[in-house]
């Protein structure tokens, strides 16, 4: 274990902060479903799963009708699978806690390409049964791996995400892109310890998910300068992490109300030099330059070219058909 996940207890952010060096033996399965969303995930599906068999009640899959053998694997692991035709991943998400019978005290939002280590398990085990009853949310702080490389710098670590909530206090930001579960009824704690994004494919599956996000985030600027959708008002800093919530604030009034060629520009010096990125290596440049650099350039791009479309749509109804037209998303949810 590195000396960045070596548990202490201290505050963090004003938030009460728990953590264990123990290892998994001794975890136990908790009040806890965890939620996993899935298509095509048959390389990570089983990885996911394993790393919260230990102290998962049960677990619960939402499948996009894989194509692949996700679900077989995913049943094999002991997991409970649903179905449902895929809008976006708020919207699969918070039908999966409305449909999926969930009866558990607590709920885990786990991506498939995501992993809890040992220590972090630990950590969960112990907190979760004597939490006390003004809790309503708990932190994990996400570390990513890319190209085998723990990216450290560039501001990526740590990225602190509400993960657990009681439920029926908690639910899913209804977005886009860059969705964030929200809590009520209570403050958010922060636990520590290894939770790791390691996604296993390639650069070409990098880049083609990424561009899938940047049309993704691109028609979450148009709704914002449109009105497309309803605004869910449900983020504050109180129902996210105070990191999440910061970084909503400086994205929405100041990064989206500059020219599509500065932001980017801007963002990738402000990663890559001001907070270190160049220190992650040659794994660390390419993320940087693609993810901080490319990614942010692209969003831009899509949201110049998308209102270039709209230039003649009279409603918000004929905005909505066109952008359906251009990037075969469906608004109809």
């Amino acid at each position: 274990m590195v000396p960045d996940q070596l548990a202490h207890a201290s505050v963090v952010e004003g938030q009460a902060v728990v953590g264990s060096r123990e290892g998994v033996e001794g975890a136990t399965r908790l009040d806890l479903t965890v939620v996993v969303l899935t298509f095509n995930e048959a390389r990570h599906i089983e990885r996911a799963i394993a790393s919260v068999l230990p102290i998962a009640g049960q677990v619960v899959v939402i499948d996009s009708f894989s194509t692949d053998d996700t679900v077989a694997r995913a049943e094999s692991m002991g997991a409970r699978v649903l179905q449902h035709r895929f809008i976006n991943h708020a919207h699969q998400f918070q039908w999966g806690i409305d449909h999926a019978g969930i009866t558990t005290g607590w709920i885990m939002r786990l991506d498939a390409d995501e992993v809890i280590e040992p220590d972090l398990a630990t950590a969960i085990s112990c907190a979760l049964p004597d939490m006390p009853a003004d809790v309503a949310g708990i932190n994990l702080d996400r570390k990513h791996i890319f190209m085998g490389r723990w990216i450290r710098h560039g501001g990526r670590y740590p990225v602190r995400l509400v993960r657990l909530f009681r439920r029926g206090q908690g639910r899913i930001e209804q977005r886009w892109m860059d969705e964030h579960i929200v809590v009520w009824g209570g403050r958010t704690i922060t636990l520590t310890g290894g939770f790791q994004d390691d996604n296993l494919n390639d650069l070409t599956y990098f880049t083609a998910k990424h561009n899938g996000y940047a049309t993704r985030e691109a028609i979450e600027v148009l709704s914002q300068r449109h009105g497309l959708f309803c605004r869910d008002e449900a983020f504050s800093m109180e129902a996210v992490s105070k990191q999440a919530g910061i970084k909503r604030l400086v994205k929405e009034r100041v990064y989206n109300r500059l020219p599509f060629w500065v932001g980017p520009l801007a963002y990738f010096i402000y990663r890559y030099v001001i907070r270190l990125g160049f220190l992650d290596g040659r794994e660390g440049m390419i993320y940087h330059v693609l993810q901080g650099g490319w990614y942010r350039f692209l969003v831009g791009a899509k949201v110049m070219e998308f209102e270039r479309a709209l230039a003649g749509c009279r409603s918000n109804e004929e905005r909505l058909a066109r952008l359906a037209q251009l990037t075969e998303l469906r608004f109809d949810a």
